[in-house]
This record gives structure tokens, C-alpha cells and sequence, in this order.
């Protein structure tokens, strides 16, 4: 496994993150605590998680790595723990009792101290916002991390699907009152989807955060779900299965699955190597289900792209170009 900073910080963190939305809904406790275990044993020490993983309960991803921390062996040591805070732990996602939800600081201690619990730790290496909250200023928000910091909940603060005007706006208030302020931004970047490129990735690299893709493979859609499909494997669904609907993405798909092939890579793995080339990312999140789309995962972080590749990916799945340039001229 290859490491890396965190941003602008000391932190030591594995070029992959090992994601846990599918422990609960998809993947069961057993299960998911093999996947830890598989993972650790492969040097990704960085776990991302939320506070409403787990569907029904919300709540339960977390719950699921509290008891396997407890099991022992020196594995909370050895994780870099990351999880988040906005959303609504109500069991009906359509109500919310007020302050219950998003970016107050009285929702922000609330939701810390479950977490911890349900984590069965007494501390977080980062914890993330999950999305912005318009109605909180972010000298509120500061102020009720610093508590946190203070109490020895947290470590770091970072972002999750903010623009890119957010991580401004957060940093340079962080700034004023001498604090560190957002060290990560967590957001939906691959070859497919490349809009953070024009302003999240720029203002992220600005402020030395750094980058953590999720969805790295789009929902499925380059993970080789043509060839998949063919063989009758498991039929796409949700991002994917909407793109493929559109016959013009689904010759572009195509394509690229000829071009891996042509050069004897794996769909996943490229987009995966992929990733990893590019300026300001930390790493992507993976989110296994299985242990064999672990192990497959991992052979992206020693991949290495040859430039004729690169330039031909390029081509397939443009960006959008420089920023401001892209837009301005």
C-alpha cells in the first residue's frame, strides 16, 4: 500500500479509502468485519463512514465498525476514522424534530457524541460535513468544532459535496479566527463525472485539502458493466443504468471497455490507476461488497497507466479544461 498526506496535513492516510455504505443494507456484520479485516491486512488504514449509513436503522454502518473496533487487536490504533454529520437520524427521512439535522452546534454535539457511541470510540480522526447547511453561519459552525477539539472528539474537520465558493467561504473564515479550518473535501469526481474539476478540485488543491472521490467508478458504469452485461452478470441499476439509457454513452462505454482491454487491464482498475494520477487526490473511496471486489481494488493503487492510455483516456472522456478558461473563454 502507498501513503500520502492528508491535504495540508501531518496526516498519514493510504491512497485508498474503504468505504462503508453497502455494511448494513448490502453487506452483513459478518461479512463487513471480514472486509476490515482484508482491508487492514492490506495497509488501507483509512475508513470513511457516516452518521446516517444503514438505511434502517440509520445509524447501523457505524454501529457495525464500533463492534468491530471492540474486538481489539489494536484496531481502532490503526485506523484513520472518518465519518459525518447533516443528516436527519430520524428513522422517517421525511420528518425531522427540529435541530436534529444538519449544522446547528447544538445538532453538531448531539451528533458527535452518537457517533462516538456507536463507534465505540473516544475520538475522530476527521469528521466531515456532509453537505452544506444555508442557514448556519460558518463562524457557528467553527466555534462548535473547536469545542470538539478542545473536548478531544476530533481531530480534523473536512467538507463533503461542498462547491467550491463553500470551501472559500469556510477557509477564509477558519482563517480569520486563526483556526485550521477544512482540510478535505470529499466529493463525486471519476472519468466520466469530471465537473469538480472547474471549480471544487481548484479551490480544494488552493486551500490544501485534499481530494477523496467517491463514486470512482460511477456507479458501476466503468466498472465493465457492458462486458457484464453480456455474460449475464448482474444487471446495472441507479446512476449507471440511467447513463446507459442513453445510447451515445453507452457507445462511449463500449469504447473504453475495447480500449482497457486492448491494453489487458481490468474497467475497474483503470478508472480506479486513474484517479490516482490526478493533481490534489488524497485517494478514492472503494466500497466493497465482496472481498474479491476488494483485492480488485487494490491492484489500482501499484497500476501504473501508460501515456499512450492516459492521452487516449483523455480523448474518450474529456474534462473540462483549465479554470477559469474552461468557462471564461
Amino acid at each position: 500500500m502507498e501513503y500520502t498526506q492528508l491535504g495540508r496535513t501531518g496526516l498519514k492516510v493510504s491512497r485508498l479509502v474503504l468505504g462503508t455504505m453497502n455494511f448494513g443494507p448490502y453487506t452483513d456484520e459478518a461479512d463487513s468485519h471480514a472486509l476490515m479485516d482484508a482491508a487492514l491486512d492490506a495497509g488501507v488504514n483509512f475508513f470513511d463512514t457516516a452518521n446516517a449509513y444503514g438505511r434502517e436503522p440509520r445509524g447501523r454502518t457505524e454501529s457495525i465498525i464500533g463492534n468491530w473496533f471492540a474486538k481489539g487487536g489494536d484496531r481502532r490504533d490503526k485506523v484513520v476514522l472518518a465519518t459525518k454529520v447533516y443528516g436527519n437520524m430520524g428513522q422517517d427521512p421525511g420528518t425531522a424534530w427540529p435541530n436534529h439535522d444538519k449544522l446547528s452546534a447544538l445538532n453538531i454535539r448531539r451528533a458527535v457524541d452518537a457517533s462516538l457511541k456507536r463507534l465505540q470510540t473516544d475520538y475522530l480522526d476527521l469528521y466531515q460535513f456532509h453537505h452544506i447547511d444555508r442557514n448556519t453561519p460558518f463562524e457557528e459552525i467553527w466555534q462548535a468544532i473547536d469545542v470538539l477539539v478542545a473536548q478531544g472528539k476530533i481531530l480534523y474537520a473536512g467538507s463533503s459535496n461542498f462547491p467550491g465558493y463553500k470551501i472559500a467561504q469556510a477557509n477564509e473564515t477558519a482563517d480569520r479566527h486563526g483556526r485550521l479550518g477544512l482540510v478535505s473535501e470529499q466529493c463525486i469526481y471519476n472519468l466520466y463525472e469530471r465537473r469538480a474539476e472547474m471549480e471544487v478540485i481548484p479551490a480544494a488543491r488552493e486551500y490544501g485539502l485534499g481530494v477523496i472521490p467517491w463514486s470512482p467508478l460511477h456507479g458501476g458504469l466503468l466498472g465493465g458493466v457492458l462486458r457484464k452485461e453480456a455474460e449475464g452478470g448482474r444487471r446495472v441499476s441507479g446512476t449507471a443504468a440511467q447513463a446507459l439509457a442513453d445510447p451515445a454513452v453507452r457507445e462511449r462505454i463500449g469504447a473504453y471497455e475495447d480500449l482497457v482491454d486492448k491494453h489487458g487491464l481490468e474497467p475497474g482498475d483503470t478508472a480506479l490507476a486513474w484517479l490516482l494520477t490526478r493533481p490534489g487526490v488524497t485517494g478514492p473511496i472503494v466500497g466493497p461488497r465482496t472481498s474479491e471486489q476488494l483485492v480488485s481494488a487494490l491492484r489500482a493503487v501499484s497500476l501504473e497507466l501508460p501515456d499512450d492510455l492516459l492521452e487516449s483516456l483523455e480523448s474518450l472522456f474529456p474534462g473540462p479544461g483549465p479554470s477559469p478558461e474552461a468557462f471564461a473563454w
